[in-house]
């Protein structure tokens, strides 16, 4: 399998491809139909443009189309706000902001896949979060974060909400964060 990264800026093509997912990437925020998001019913590709052009025009945010056999599968969004520090600040990590694999392209491995090469891409101190609600995307980045980091990551709950932090790259393996210990309070 050849899973692969672009840059989103640089192509339209990829672009469009986001913006004709982005209502199943919104529905798949609460799969539970817990009503999360009921402003945006109707005016889901409306959200959808006004979400990609910001994310286009904010510098410290790396839009990346995630690709299959050279073909778009899915998109991340990364914030890359940092410290001043040379390994960057923990207290301002690189964030997951949003991450999303198109419904045909799942349980294949593409995910695990982008997932490894965005920690390796953007090393250092990461934050990853999913809503509770999300079931799916909790035990997925339980999974993969689990897999990445050997079990050396920290997790957190803070409300409906699910925290993973852990450092990526050649010495995440050095500086572990310790160990999981999901379902702990904040």
């Amino acid at each position: 399998m050849s899973v692969s990264l672009r840059e989103s800026r640089a192509y339209r093509a990829d672009q469009l491809f986001i913006e004709r997912v982005y209502g199943d990437f919104v529905n798949d925020l609460a799969p539970d139909s817990t009503g999360v998001f009921p402003p945006l019913a109707g005016l889901v590709m409306v959200e959808g443009e006004d979400d990609l052009q910001r994310w286009l025009a904010d510098p410290q945010v790396q839009l990346l189309t995630i690709l299959l056999h050279k073909q778009p599968a899915g998109f991340a969004v990364v914030s890359t706000r940092r410290g001043s520090g040379p390994q960057g600040d923990a207290t301002n990590p690189f964030r997951m902001t949003e991450f999303f694999i198109a419904r045909p392209m799942r349980r294949r491995g593409v995910g695990r896949a982008a997932v490894r090469l965005l920690f390796d891409r953007f090393a250092g101190e990461w934050l990853v979060t999913q809503s509770r609600r999300n079931a799916p995307a909790v035990a997925f980045w339980r999974r993969v974060i689990a897999q990445y980091s050997g079990g050396r990551y920290q997790e957190r709950s803070a409300g409906d909400e699910i925290h993973q932090r852990l450092r990526t790259g050649p010495a995440s393996s050095a500086t572990a964060l310790g160990p999981a210990n999901p379902g702990s309070a904040a």
